[in-house]
């Protein structure tokens, strides 16, 4: 999927699963709810009966859902607090075996959970259970339910105490059949103890779900749990799976369920991801429980304690810009002189934080407000961080993602200068981004490199109508010095280019100078794409020698010829300046380069304005060339490359 197409994409899903408006407010098509917790832990009811410690006397014979969970809830709480929702559930029912039908009425009574909903399969034994596929379909039977089921296992740990259950069933409803809930597999898990499934990224189908599968039968990690939505015209299918199984066959699984569903009757179900883990302890022993109980209670301990920084750096286009935009080709480098910085920390409620210098409400007076409004426009980082928020939680929404109720409060700052075409405002989408990701626990493989690329330009160019392309905001993910290839051919077949990272060693000094009072650099682009998607020759053709010219850098870079690329960044300003004219390039940019080139230094615009780039090999000239630009009124400075591979900064990405 290209991620430019998300805004239409999103609108679809978003008028579906929103069904029903009553007394003006939108609520979702209820289901019913259906809690399973018939299984008989004899290993661990056998453990904990037979420890020695006396740590766990208390707990013998209680049914493994009521169990202590994370915060010192029963495992079985925290499920009743999460579906308890009269807005999403018109019932909610609770099948348990005989053995244990007691504790589970007592529960019920003390927590508010109708008793008569409490369903007893009459098992007593693990030999004679029924099994979780004919528990549901008990619960269907005996109850005559017609209705659409989420099922999910009542003694199942679940890391994140927080998630909302309402993303589930939008996600549901928005798709034509069945839903599975997912998890990436802790490093300690093993695939051949869980179901596994393989999903399409693009559809979110299930392709195939493999039952406690061999070690080199796949090679997902994405782990199926009991946590199930199922349409209520498939409800039928559980009898007609049960009625091919040998009599009196207690251990069928879901697992094996939906290996016959998906694989043999090629029935379409779909899977949604839940950044977090979950344990089943059905069959565990006592180390086991406690091991994952210890593990997830330190997760919710500790991180919403710990703040979480990202950064993002300023870039230069070394070549080929603006052709990026254009189907053409680019060389682009981040530079650690400037950069946006991203906080953010847990709160109560979701907080932005205006800038005290970039988002000002307060001014010293009325001539205050008129010289920075003039200098610096009226459009601050605030609207940046709001902007990826929302197509954060876009995005995520559709591609079945479920994010946690936890709330954040996100603040910014930044050293890259304004309105001088060094990537400002995308540096801070992406490091907004990069918090997102670890707030959220989203992996690379949730939103790789390329889409997130994409990702950073919907936010500016669909949400904020900045005027950009592609090539700041792929430097910007990847880092470092990056060959970037925007073939019409690849952006239409993949939905991104060809990004390959180049040696960043013994490269020679580059130096920077922008005016210290710029214009807004995004005019600089003018009427370049009209005349482009006319198909004006000079413009195509002119696009197809940026891409030559990058190519060519590219060799110098490689072979470290930088004589050769000297030549070329001149080349590059001289191409952009047929095409854009220099009332369209400003006098400010042309006197920079100008004054450039009387020092024998090759130089280029970066971005789109208010900057220029050079490679000087002289020397001694380019010491003089810093105090002509000073004296000019520029800012100067020499580039310190951004090497990702050669910063691993503590609590900063």
């Amino acid at each position: 999927m290209i991620l430019g197409e998300l805004s239409s994409e999103f609108s679809h899903p978003v008028r579906r699963f929103l069904l029903k408006r009553t007394s003006g407010q939108t609520e979702l098509s209820p289901m019913i709810c259906i809690l399973l917790v018939a299984g008989h832990g004899t290993v661990l009811e056998t453990q904990i009966k037979n420890d020695d410690t006396g740590l766990y006397s208390h707990l013998a014979g209680v049914p493994k859902a009521l169990l202590p969970g994370i915060r010192g809830k029963k495992i079985l709480d925290f499920w009743w607090e999460t579906v308890n929702m009269r807005q999403l559930f018109t019932e909610v029912y609770l099948v348990t075996n005989a053995d244990k039908y007691k504790h589970f009425e007592r529960w019920a009574t003390a927590n508010d959970f109708p008793v008569e909903n409490v369903i007893n399969d009459g098992s007593t034994t693990l030999e004679e259970c029924l099994g979780a596929v004919a528990d549901l379909e008990l619960a269907i039977r005996s109850r005559k339910l017609n209705d659409d089921v989420m099922v999910i296992a009542g003694d199942m740990l679940c890391a994140d105490q927080n998630f909302d259950i309402a993303q589930v069933i939008r996600f549901f409803r928005s798709k034509p059949r069945e839903l599975i809930i997912y998890y990436e597999l802790e490093e300690t898990e093993k695939s051949s103890s869980r179901g596994i499934v393989e999903v399409c990224p693009d559809t979110h189908r299930i392709t195939r779900f493999l039952e406690k599968p061999q070690a080199g039968l796949t090679t997902s990690r994405l782990a199926s749990v009991v946590f199930y939505c199922i349409q209520r015209d498939t409800l039928s299918y559980l009898s007609d799976f049960l009625s091919l199984q040998p009599q009196q066959a207690s251990d069928i699984t879901f697992g094996q369920f939906w290996e016959w569903l998906i694989n043999e009757k090629q029935r379409d179900v779909f899977g949604m991801k839940l950044p977090t883990g979950f344990q089943l302890i059905g069959q565990v022993g006592l180390s086991d429980y406690t091991k994952w109980l210890t593990l997830y209670s330190t997760k919710q301990q500790y991180s919403p304690a710990k703040p979480i920084t990202c950064r993002s750096y300023a870039r230069v286009g070394l070549m080929g810009n603006p052709s990026d935009g254009f189907n053409g080709k680019t060389i682009a480098m981040t530079i650690s002189n400037f950069w946006a910085e991203v906080t953010l920390v847990e709160s109560p409620t979701l907080v932005l934080v205006p800038h005290p210098l970039n988002d000002p409400t307060e001014f010293g007076s009325l001539q205050d407000l008129f010289c920075i409004s003039r200098k610096e426009g009226y459009l601050g980082g605030l609207r940046l961080l709001q902007a990826t928020c929302k197509k954060f939680h876009q995005f995520c929404s559709k591609q079945g993602i479920a994010l946690t109720k936890q709330n954040f409060t996100l603040k910014y700052d930044t050293n890259i200068p304004r309105q001088v075409g060094l990537a400002g405002s995308s540096a801070i989408v992406s490091a907004t981004l990069k918090c997102l990701m670890e707030f959220y626990n989203i992996t690379d493989d949730d939103l790789p490199k390329p889409i997130r690329a994409n990702f950073i330009l919907n936010v500016e160019t669909d949400e904020l109508f900045i005027t950009a392309g592609l090539q700041d905001r792929v430097v910007q993910v990847y880092e470092g010095l990056v060959y970037m290839d925007f073939s019409k051919k690849l952006m239409e077949e993949q939905g991104y280019g060809n990004y390959v990272s180049l040696d960043m060693s013994d490269l020679p000094l580059f130096w920077l100078a922008y005016l210290s009072d710029p214009s807004d650099s995004g005019r600089i682009h003018s009427d370049v794409r009209q005349r482009w998607l006319s198909e004006e020759p000079l413009v195509v053709e002119a696009m197809k020698t940026f891409a030559e010219l990058t190519d060519q850098a590219r060799t110098a870079l490689q072979d470290r010829d930088w004589s050769s690329l000297a030549q070329l960044m001149d080349q590059n300003f001289e191409l952009r300046r047929s095409v854009y004219a220099d009332d369209c390039l400003g006098p400010g940019n042309l006197k920079m380069v100008q004054l450039a080139r009387q020092f024998g230094s090759a130089v280029k615009l970066p971005g789109s304005g208010g900057a220029v780039v050079g490679l000087c090999l002289d020397q001694e000239k380019l010491v003089e060339m810093r105090q002509a630009f000073q004296e000019a009124g520029c800012v100067f400075c020499f580039i310190v490359p951004y090497n990702p591979s050669a910063h691993t900064v503590s609590g900063q990405h």
